[in-house]
């Protein structure tokens, strides 16, 4: 089993930026990717953010040039910043965590919330 906790969401105003954090604990060192996703109202979860065991990075579109993740090893942590943000980022933000040898399973945080006021 793999815990995930999410932290450094809030309120802030268009244009500035937040940086959230995603502690992981218990089996974590077979996890083949970390991720963050976000879900705004009435809409599907997306995957914004995504990075590999080798620190290799995709992400969404809609916030690539951005947001930025990265990780610390050694805190097993992983961060989302996020840099000029509009009011379209309003989300509850989750982290998520996948592995898959011997079989795929996923992992999520209880999310972060986001709210970006114009």
């Amino acid at each position: 089993q793999v815990q995930l906790v999410e932290s450094g969401g809030g309120l802030v105003q268009a244009g500035e930026s937040l940086r959230l954090s995603c502690a992981a604990s218990g089996s974590i060192s077979s996890i083949n990717a970390m991720g963050w996703y976000r879900q705004a109202p009435g809409k599907q979860r997306e995957l914004i953010a995504l990075i590999w065991t080798d620190d290799s990075t995709n992400y969404a579109d809609s916030v690539k040039g951005r947001f930025t993740i990265s990780r610390d090893n050694a805190k097993n942590t992983v961060y989302l910043q996020m840099n000029s943000l509009k009011p379209e980022d309003t989300a509850v933000y989750y982290c998520n965590a996948v592995r898959y040898n011997p079989a795929y399973e996923q992992y999520w945080g209880q999310g972060t919330q986001v709210t970006v006021s114009s």
